[in-house]
């Protein structure tokens, strides 16, 4: 019996811990974005998260002129693919800084968020992409 009860605790531990893999192996997918359309946000920097999986910028700005500014939330991708992206770093964006974004917004348009195509810091004309495969267009060394 005491053999029987080990035996069924070991099986209980090893099916919690690989529910707990199965939950951290879990991705959303980019689904939520509508990739036909594209808009563009001008505005300031709040906060710049750099971490994994993804950087999330918030800006407050508006993406019309005659729109009240608010936060938006941009998704990028992480830190490591913005890097080998082109140019980025930590302190790319710091709060404060006036930039214009291009992204692909999200389905539900009531939602002020979208995925980063690409951000423009308007002082010193640096444009950060976020697309990782224009990196591996042949001719760019």
């Amino acid at each position: 019996m005491r053999r029987l009860m080990k035996s069924i605790g070991a099986l209980a531990v090893f099916a919690m811990m690989a529910g707990g893999i199965t939950a951290v192996a879990a991705h959303h997918s980019a689904s939520m974005f509508d990739f036909s359309k594209s808009q563009t946000l001008k505005g300031n920097v709040v906060e710049m998260r750099w971490v994994n999986p993804h950087v999330t910028i918030t800006i407050n700005g508006s993406a019309n002129p005659d729109e009240a500014p608010a936060d938006w939330l941009i998704e990028t991708t992480s830190p490591g693919n913005l890097v080998r992206a082109g140019g980025w770093r930590r302190d790319a964006l710091k709060p404060g800084d006036e930039v214009e974004v291009k992204f692909h917004p999200e389905r539900d348009a009531g939602k002020k968020s979208g995925l980063l195509q690409e951000v423009k810091v308007v002082s010193t004309g640096e444009v950060f992409t976020a697309n990782i495969r224009d990196q591996e267009k042949p001719g760019l060394e």
